[in-house]
């Protein structure tokens, strides 16, 4: 089964509430651990390691924080994903790092690679943004969680 892990989980998670919140100027990562039950030791090393690839902005001081350092529109859950993950393959032949044994034989290699391609893609399309904008929809109409909402919880 394909799944998110925990950290990613949780970096989606923080990345939308920054997204949901432009107001404010920095968040602190035990605010946004208080908001969702995370444990915020945890939090707080995710939100540092997505600081240091770029997809947030931390801010020093007493009313210090977190905050995107793009728009959310510009950031896709992809980018989360592989930052805090690194590469992401559903068969391990399809990193295409070592050779199989079962190469020459192999009929699955390639369509697995194609799912694996079309997964990213859609990660790709689906921005910060958009998380956030499926969390407000579903409250506004009354409906429970998207499949795009359930990523993040």
């Amino acid at each position: 089964m394909l799944k998110l892990t925990k950290k990613a989980d949780y970096g989606l998670i923080a990345l939308k509430y920054l997204a949901e919140h432009p107001e404010t100027v920095a968040v602190s990562a035990k605010d946004i651990a208080d908001s969702y039950g995370i444990p915020a030791q945890l939090l707080a090393k995710i939100l540092q390691q997505l600081t240091k690839s770029g997809l947030l902005k931390s801010h020093a001081g007493m009313n210090g924080g977190y905050a995107l350092a793009r728009d959310a529109r510009e950031i896709s859950t992809y980018e989360v994903i592989h930052s805090i993950d690194g590469p992401f393959f559903i068969t391990s032949c399809t990193k295409g790092a070592k050779s199989c044994e079962l190469t020459p034989s192999c009929t699955i290699k390639e369509p697995l690679a194609r799912v694996n391609e079309t997964i990213a893609g859609v990660l790709k399309s689906i921005s910060i943004q958009d998380l956030a904008d499926e969390h407000d929809d579903a409250a506004a109409h009354g409906h429970g969680p998207s499949p795009l909402v359930s990523l993040t919880r």
